[in-house]
Parts: C-alpha cells; structure tokens; sequence
C-alpha cells in the first residue's frame, strides 16, 4: 500500500498517544512484576507455577495496537498515484509507406516489421481511446478517421501498400486535419480531447525538398503547427543506417539503393512539437518504442483516496486483538 501523500496529516499526531499507550501498557508490566515479587511466597510461586509467564499473554495488546496504528494512518487521508486507462483521448498513427519501407536490414522487412509492432501497439491501446490511421508516401492519406473500433485500424495497417518518395510533412498535415475534424464532431467540452501523432518512419523526407525549410508543407513547418495546436508528435527513427532496397536499373537488372535512416530530422520533429523521439533498428526494439508511448499515451496518473485499505486492515487487526484477549485471558487486556 503506497501513499503519495496526506490530506490530513494533523491526524498522525495521534502516532504519539499510541506510543504513550505502548509506553504505560509496559510500565504497568514492569510494576505487577515488582508488586508480586515484594509480596509473593517464592518457594510456594515456584512450586505452583514452574515456568514463568508466556509471553503470548502481549499478544492482544500488540495487534489493537497494531490496529490503532492503521487506523490512524486511515484518518489521515492517505492517497496514492493510480495508472487509469484514458478514455477521452486521440492517437493518429502515421506510418512511412516509401518504398525504402522493402529494406530488409530488418527482418523480414521493415515494412512487414511495421505492420506487426503497430497492430501490437493498437491491441494494447485502452478501448476508450480514439485511433486514427495515416499512410504517407508521396502524398499523404487518412486511411482510418479516428475512432474506438480498434480492429478497423488494425486491419487497415495490414493492408498498407508502399508507394514512391516521402512526404512528412504531408503525413503530419493529414493527422492534425484528422484530429480537428473530430475535436468539432465531439464537441460538449471547453477544450477538444488530448492528442497525439505518433509517426514511424525510415528515411529522409524528398516532398518538398528537405532542405527546402521554409517549404509552407515542409516536416519542420507542420512539427511547429503541431505544437501552436498542443499536439505532440512522437517520432520512431526505424530502420538502420546501411538499409538497402533494389531499384530496376533499366536493362532488366537492378541495383541496391542505400537508404539510411534520417534519425536528425525526425528528432528535430519530435523536439519541434514537444513530442519524444525514438530510434529502433529490429522490430523487439520498434516494439520496446511502441510499449513506452502505450504507457504514456494509453493510460494517465490520477491521485486518488488510498484509505480503505488501511481502514479495513486496522479494523481487522484490531478485532483479531479483541478475540484473542477474550479466548487467551478471557478477558480484554
């Protein structure tokens, strides 16, 4: 039972009158002892009692004091930082479908590897929790509009088809419209619902140009206007650095094609949007990414009242003190 803090901590003072308890309890012991021993027959005590009282017969007094101390922590208003799922809430999943997705530098591909680490990210996801997903290439498209019917987006990611060059920009743009879109279906509420984008990719951003900064669909553009909306992104960097794909050479062959993983701009993205930034080079590290944004995303820390435990365990200890005295010495201590 772990406690964060107390709403009425004046209470614990209490602590002392129980120790004060605990102090008497053993100076009128320690008396009956010296009274019996001044006026008792020595020969005659041992002669009737050979063995010197049980120390069981401490026991009663133990556990209510005991109990008294539970219950007093109880009074005090404990509370405690509890993980609760979120219920009001919206992820747009915005995954890279370039062609560079076909490396194999991770097995069996990085796109297959994709699929598989997100649809195990959507199954973790708490029910109440809008899932949206996006797919961007060239262009970019809302393949599923944010909602609860989870099994949708998953189907959707299994069937995600690559496409040529990258637009992450575009890919951002697309989530954001996304997230407004259902900010005013929802409505009812003084604020829209928490947000958030997580976007995967593998490479270096080609529409419009990456150096192109001031590009209006540019990714640094979008990261910024992402965060004026208090929409984190949170970007994984998937893929290594000698990722290789196979381009047709135009004479029937073809030829491998490096496609190393931008980790610096899609950190500056990240950084950009207030988002965190990942990096994961196999699929148990994509899935180690994912299962940390499900913790931050899926689920909150609420404080809570934490005293019931402690009331009921108090009350129980407390009366097991009471039967043991009345059964022991038949009598209460």
């Amino acid at each position: 039972m772990s406690i964060s803090h107390f709403t009425a901590s004046i209470w614990l003072l209490f602590l002392v009158v129980i120790a004060l308890i605990a102090l008497l309890y053993v100076a009128v012991q320690r008396r009956r002892k010296r009274h019996m021993l001044r006026f008792a027959n020595m020969e005659l005590l041992e002669g009737v009692s050979p063995k010197g009282p049980s120390a069981w017969r401490h026991a009663p007094v133990a556990l209510m004091l005991v109990g008294l101390v539970l219950l007093t922590v109880a009074a005090a208003g404990p509370t405690m930082s509890k993980k609760v799922p979120r219920n009001r809430a919206t992820v747009v999943l915005a995954i890279d479908v370039s062609l560079s997705m076909e490396a194999t530098d991770v097995k069996p591909s990085r796109i297959q590897a994709a699929k598989e680490a997100a649809g195990r990210f959507i199954d973790s996801m708490p029910h109440g929790i809008n899932l949206g997903l996006v797919s961007f290439a060239g262009t970019a498209s809302l393949l599923v509009n944010p909602t609860t019917n989870h099994d949708t987006v998953k189907a959707a990611v299994n069937n995600l088809q690559l496409a040529e060059r990258t637009a992450t920009g575009e890919g951002i743009f697309t989530s954001l419209s996304a997230i407004d879109t259902l900010a005013t279906v929802l409505g009812g509420s003084s604020s829209p619902p928490p947000a958030r984008i997580v976007l995967m990719s593998d490479g270096k951003q080609t529409v419009p140009d990456s150096d192109d900064v001031d590009n209006p669909r540019h990714e640094f553009v979008a990261a910024r206007l992402a965060k004026q909306k208090g929409v984190p992104i949170s970007t994984i960097s998937f893929g290594t650095q000698w990722g290789v794909v196979d381009i047709p050479d135009g004479s029937g062959g073809s030829k491998g094609q490096p496609v190393p993983v931008d980790d610096d701009a899609l950190h500056k993205v990240a950084d950009l949007s207030g988002g965190q930034f990942f990096t994961a080079t196999s699929l148990q590290e994509l899935n180690n990414a994912y299962d940390k944004l499900q913790s931050q995303i899926g689920y909150e820390r609420v404080v809570g009242d934490a005293s019931r435990p402690w009331l009921l365990l108090g009350l129980l200890i407390t009366a097991i003190g009471v039967v043991v005295g009345l059964v022991y010495r038949q009598r209460l201590p």
